[in-house]
């Protein structure tokens, strides 16, 4: 069966493998603090029938709990050092892990993979950030949260990347990618197709009318760059609630 994905928005996306449905870094909400959702709200169908939640860090964005109990107490796959952070807030079914490890969800094997960025939150500052590699009759990468890494050319034989392209502001800080760096990553794992994700969906109430372009021009930087450093690498960007496949 083709892999099929649907983008929520951010770092959130539904991804059906081999009969396995995962939700990667639940935010479902309407905004965060002073940021707000822009684009589509969330596609409901996206989040019936899941599986497992994959989550690559703890920061607020990513782990957002008003979100994950919206979605009842499902599976959680969580970084190392995250798991106690989830357990005292009430959910039960939490595993740690760790880059390298894997676990079975389904027909899916599901490995963690290495991450630079600070996952570290109030409450749980041992907490690390983690990708995740999705195995089975396809093989998809979430990278999360992430800078370059060393590591990155060892993820080939990829069918689909899902790679951060920005944040949620007019700047980025240290443990992201931009479009460029995106781009190098597309070239150093050399997937068959990338999604871009992290990027469009939230960013601060108001300023969007004097400094719009981060909501929309990412995507456009980043065909740029692969045309550059990934020619051979299809890209498929997606707004919030449209799907693909991958044959």
């Amino acid at each position: 069966m083709p892999a099929k994905l649907v983008f929520v928005g951010h770092a959130t996306v539904a991804v059906d493998l081999d009969g396995t449905r995962f939700l990667t870094d639940p935010f479902l909400r309407s905004g965060l603090g002073p940021l707000r959702r822009h684009g589509a709200t969330t596609p409901h169908a996206a989040l019936r029938d899941l599986d497992a939640i994959l989550i690559s860090h703890l920061h607020r964005d990513h782990a957002d709990l008003p979100s994950l109990r919206r979605l009842g107490d499902l599976p959680m796959l969580v970084p190392p050092g995250a798991g106690d952070f989830f357990e005292r807030r009430g959910f039960r079914s939490v595993s740690e892990l760790a880059p390298g490890h894997s676990t079975q969800v389904g027909a899916v094997t599901v490995t963690a993979v290495e991450a630079v960025h600070d996952g570290e939150r109030r409450g749980s500052r041992d907490a690390r950030s983690i990708g995740f590699l999705l195995s089975g009759g396809q093989r998809i990468y979430f990278a999360g949260d992430t800078d370059l890494f060393d590591g990155m050319s060892a993820l080939r034989r990829i069918d689909l990347a899902l790679l951060p392209i920005w944040g949620w502001g007019p700047n980025l800080g240290p443990g992201h990618m931009d479009p460029e760096r995106a781009a190098r990553a597309a070239a150093l794992i050399e997937p068959r197709i990338v999604v871009p994700i992290h990027w469009g969906t939230l960013y601060p109430r108001l300023l969007h009318r004097l400094r719009p372009r981060p909501l929309s021009d990412p995507p456009l930087e980043l065909a740029r760059w692969m045309a550059q450093l990934a020619p051979q690498v299809e890209l498929r960007v997606l707004a919030v609630g449209e799907s693909t496949a991958v044959e």
